[in-house]
């Protein structure tokens, strides 16, 4: 495997962008939330879907999906599995939407690799685990960068503020954030999720979290000091 090229942030948005077109020209364009990210992985993608036990199965305690790029094959572990765990959906649909931008942006790096063969009949190793120590690395960056952009397109969340508030003003969101801090004890460098943000998750079927990131890189909420995150990262002019 080659070295993993720097991507701007741009560049990431254009290839979630270019996905999520793509989808739309063969299926229908997809104008309102949520972005049906399981249809994209199996139907347009032609990847398989699976869920296990990955820990028992990789040995490894904190991985919360695997993808093997030669085979095809997503693996998600069985503890995001919606079905059974219902008030994961949101962490279920970003893990998915992760993998299929490490299958978008990086599997050009992987599918010649001859460690993926499967020798003796053994299952091959996955090309890439997804670890949430892992969080800071370049491609595991890029692919939560993937993730936030394909199931929160910016056109797609503007024109869902703008209906829930009836313009494009930021919320000041610091007094309500002090305020959370407070009641639940947390920590200065924790930022609880906002009421606007948990209310617009729910639409996009994503985590309060993962929305509030969105909406803060997006200028539609304000805090009085934002903390670096998947939407800042880059410099600011790489933004909308």
């Amino acid at each position: 495997m080659g070295k993993i090229p720097f991507l701007k942030l741009d560049d990431i948005e254009a290839a979630a962008g270019c996905l999520l077109a793509d989808y739309g020209r063969k299926y229908g364009p997809v104008s309102s939330p949520p972005v049906p990210v399981e249809e994209i992985l199996e139907a347009h993608l032609a990847l398989s879907l699976d869920f296990d036990d990955l820990p028992k199965r990789l040995g490894i305690s904190d991985v919360l999906g695997a993808t093997w790029f030669q085979n095809r094959q997503i693996v998600v572990d069985q503890s995001l599995d919606p079905t059974d765990n219902p008030a994961k959906e949101g962490r279920y649909r970003f893990t998915l939407a992760h993998e299929v931008g490490h299958w978008e942006l990086h599997r050009r790096f992987f599918l010649h690799n001859p460690a993926q063969a499967s020798l003796f009949g053994e299952e091959p190793k996955p090309s890439i685990v997804c670890r949430t120590a892992s969080r800071k690395e370049p491609m595991e960056w890029q692919a939560d960068a993937f993730s936030g952009l394909l199931l929160m397109p910016k056109d797609m969340v503007l024109a869902a503020w703008k209906t829930r508030h009836g313009s494009l003003d930021p919320y000041i969101a610091e007094k309500e954030i002090e305020g959370l801090s407070a009641k639940w004890g947390l920590a200065d460098d924790s930022q609880p999720t906002v009421d606007v943000a948990r209310a617009m998750a729910k639409d996009f079927k994503v985590s309060g979290q993962a929305m509030q990131i969105r909406l803060i890189g997006l200028g539609l909420i304000k805090t009085e000091e934002p903390g670096p995150d998947l939407f800042t990262q880059q410099t600011r002019s790489s933004l909308p």
